[in-house]
């Protein structure tokens, strides 16, 4: 098991969440206590589920890719009405599109692999 933080997920994680604050600080001050903290906290969430999953195994380590999957399209959807609000700029947009995209198919990569080892995996 390699750690969590040596992972090229974990590592395109972390430039989600610099862009996740980038987006923050680039937003109306109406909307950074609302939208930007959740986008941001959405973005830490999806690293901590990174590294449980890593630390996991089997059925905890699938859980953690659906946990992970589900904040990344949560993530999507507040950052894709950001833009069509204009509260983000398009370069912004584009970025996280670009990360959004990797990082979801690794961790659906990630996920498809684990469940075909648990099928493969004799019944103990």
């Amino acid at each position: 098991m390699a750690l969590y933080s040596e992972l090229p997920i974990y590592k395109h994680g972390c430039d989600l969440l610099s862009l996740a604050l980038d987006v923050q600080t680039q937003m109306p001050r109406i909307f950074k206590r609302s939208l930007g903290e959740k986008i941001h906290g959405l973005c830490v969430e999806m690293l901590e589920a990174m590294a449980m999953a890593n630390a996991s195994r089997g059925d905890g380590r699938v859980q953690q890719l659906d946990l992970l999957l589900q904040h990344l399209r949560a993530t999507t959807a507040m950052l894709r009405v950001s833009h069509d609000k204009r509260l983000i700029s398009p370069k912004l947009w584009g970025q996280s599109v670009e990360l959004l995209d990797t990082v979801g198919s690794m961790a659906g990569g990630w996920r498809k692999q684990t469940i075909a080892t648990l099928s493969a995996a004799p019944a103990a």
